[in-house]
């Protein structure tokens, strides 16, 4: 009877916390990093270059270990450490010059993708065989650690060193949305004829870059990809480290598509507060609801510095899983100066003209969203061939 009772409470406990939205055990996501017997015999013997930053963590008995700590207490040689935007710590302003340096506690030296270079060179290759790639992506286009993903699937190619992913989440893996980049706005901010929410894992992108041979010469990556356990892409999955300085939790992270786009116009989506994009506002918006940005951890100099916002605020809206345009549409019918609203690199973000075209001659989101529609079609049919994950 006690047994019975036990396995009672247990199943009861089990109901609750799902109601209660808690992370249990069994059924758990693990990142590719979690899994240590699939990728430490392959880094034995080898001097490892790690592309890394301050979401590169391990979790073990409710620990995080940073992935640096981890492989260095298994005797793994890392010989270079490579930073993607906003630095090795997570911590600098985006679009920011980054200067290499030596991390003071292990003396590895610290490459940065975003400063004198953006892919690794042969120099900075020399010493290493085998390359490791973790960062925590957030699936959308214009955000960098695309592209710095495929630069150094390029550098591999090209200095022959095999690429070893670890796997993580995509937070907005449950759709795909938006225009397809054309070819004359490729870029750093998009380097890919995709939709600006692509709805692949890194593991999945670098599996599209080398099947579509879009590296130099054509010529593919040595691959390996260690798999997330317990995903599928409507999993949701909320991020137990911010991914860069100004996504600092999971609404943030579903708004962001949405909002990215208004980087290239006069409105603030609220760098230089604790609502990054949550929050939308301009002086000058016929609005309510207000907020002033000052200088702040990842925004040294936000847009409107010091001048009172009045915006929209957007912390309880519900969860989205296509591109909210009425937003950007709204703000633009309403901006005084319509001819100045879309800066000259709104089309990098895009990736294509028609958009801004589409608003300034007055279509409705719905007409907008049906003009994207065949490319989407097709790009879906694409993304199929390379899913690692049921969606």
């Amino acid at each position: 009877m006690s047994n019975f009772r036990s396995l009672k409470n247990t199943f009861l406990f089990v109901f609750l916390a799902s109601l209660a939205g808690l992370k249990l055990c069994f059924g758990q996501v693990l990142p590719g990093a979690q899994n240590l017997p699939q990728y430490i015999p392959l880094l034995k013997d080898h001097s490892v270059g790690l592309v890394a930053h301050a979401a590169s963590e391990v979790y073990a008995s409710k620990k995080a270990t940073h992935l640096v700590d981890t492989l260095r207490s298994h005797d793994i040689n890392i010989k270079a450490i490579f930073a993607p935007e906003h630095g090795f710590r997570s911590s600098e302003d985006n679009g920011a010059i980054i200067k290499d340096e030596v991390d003071s506690k292990t003396q590895i030296p610290i490459i940065s993708l975003h400063g004198k270079n953006r892919k690794p060179n042969q120099e900075q290759l020399k010493d290493i065989s085998m390359m490791v790639f973790d960062l925590q992506d957030v699936g959308v286009r214009f955000y960098t650690y695309l592209s710095t993903l495929h630069l150094v699937m390029e550098a591999c190619a090209e200095n022959n060193i095999p690429l070893l992913i670890l796997d993580r989440p995509n937070p907005n893996g449950h759709y795909v949305d938006g225009p397809i980049m054309e070819e004359e706005y490729k870029s750093f901010l998009g380097m890919h004829s995709v939709p600006i929410v692509h709805g692949l894992t890194l593991g999945e992108f670098a599996q599209m870059i080398n099947g579509e041979g879009w590296l130099n010469n054509n010529k593919p990556c040595d691959l390996r990809i260690i798999k997330i356990e317990n995903y599928h892409h409507q999993t949701r999955y909320e991020l137990p480290v911010r991914p860069s300085p100004n996504l600092p939790n999971a609404k943030s992270i579903n708004l962001y598509p949405s909002l990215c786009l208004f980087e290239q116009t006069p409105v603030s989506i609220g760098r230089g507060t604790e609502m990054q994009f949550q929050i939308i506002g301009h002086p000058n918006y016929p609005g309510k609801f207000t907020f002033t940005p000052h200088p702040n951890f990842g925004q040294r100099n936000p847009k409107h510095k010091c001048l009172k916002c009045y915006g929209i605020d957007l912390r309880e809206h519900s969860f989205i899983d296509k591109i909210e345009l009425k937003w950007l549409i709204d703000f633009y019918q309403k901006h005084a100066d319509q001819t100045t609203f879309f800066s000259p690199y709104f089309v990098k973000l895009s990736g294509t003209k028609s958009l801004e075209n589409q608003i300034k001659m007055g279509w409705s989101e719905s007409q907008i969203r049906e003009s994207w529609e065949p490319q989407l079609t097709e790009y879906k049919l694409l993304r199929k061939k390379y899913l690692l994950y049921e969606d």
